[in-house]
């Protein structure tokens, strides 16, 4: 996969835990664990943004372009 999610290492930097996040974005744990693992296709921009007001930070603190040599 060419994007690649540091939501685990913001939120480290946060201390915050996958509980805490996922009750104050207002999503479940099971979701959020798939996002912060890397298991999603697709994240709907209300989320990214809720997660970034949360933890305060950018997208681009979360997510990371790789170019992927083929």
């Amino acid at each position: 996969m060419a994007i690649i999610l540091r939501l685990d290492r913001v939120m480290a930097d946060r201390k915050m835990s996958l509980n805490e996040l996922a009750e104050k974005v207002g999503i479940s744990n099971v979701n959020l664990s798939n996002l912060k693992t890397g298991k999603v296709k697709a994240i709907r921009f209300s989320t990214l943004e809720a997660i970034c007001e949360v933890l305060e930070c950018q997208p681009g603190d979360i997510l990371e372009y790789k170019k992927v040599d083929s």
